[in-house]
């Protein structure tokens, strides 16, 4: 009886040490083809922090087909963008909190709505694809409208930008601004 429970004991360790190094294998592959990237913005009196994974075009058609028109899309690949303010900001009139949130959108073609979220989700997707997004959570959403880029953005960027201060994401030929007061 012994000797079975050491086999047994000696199976279900290599199980797991394989598991964890494929695991491991698939998150750096998933991340080599969208990369990880940390914004931060400072003055004296704000403090801001994005971090997302931004995805590549790679001949895709972006938006209205890969990120449908009218989903709530996680913003960015992998886990979903994160958004830290270490100061309350106001945005299209609204508070948001000092914290830190997820950003969700749903893209339109004439308009997207931007999600601020204070839930906190692993991947950011279900399953079936779809965002796991819990609208209860959402602290803060505004409507803004899209713009047409004269160049083709490869991949996502998202920033902070000044004058007036606000976070801007690009990708293929499409970039929203949310202005930050």
């Amino acid at each position: 009886m012994n000797k079975y429970l050491k086999w047994t004991l000696l199976v279900l360790a290599v199980l797991v040490i394989g598991l964890w190094l494929a695991f491991r294998y698939m998150t750096a592959n998933t991340k080599k083809m969208s990369p990880e990237h940390r914004v931060e913005y400072k003055t004296n009196d704000r403090e801001i922090k994005l971090f997302f994974n931004s995805p590549s075009k790679r001949g895709r058609e972006i938006f209205g087909a890969l990120v449908p028109f009218g989903e709530v899309w996680r913003t960015g690949a992998n886990e979903p963008t994160t958004f830290t303010t270490a100061t309350d900001l106001t945005i299209a009139g609204k508070v948001l909190p000092a914290g830190t949130y997820s950003i969700w959108t749903k893209p339109e073609a004439d308009k997207w709505t931007v999600y601020f979220n204070s839930g906190e989700y692993p991947w950011g997707v279900s399953w079936g694809g779809k965002a796991s997004r819990e609208a209860d959570k959402d602290v803060l959403e505004v409507e803004v409208a899209p713009m047409t880029l004269e160049e083709v953005q490869e991949s996502l960027v998202i920033s902070i930008e000044e004058n007036p201060l606000r976070m801007r994401l690009a990708w293929d030929l499409t970039a929203i601004e949310v202005v930050l007061e």
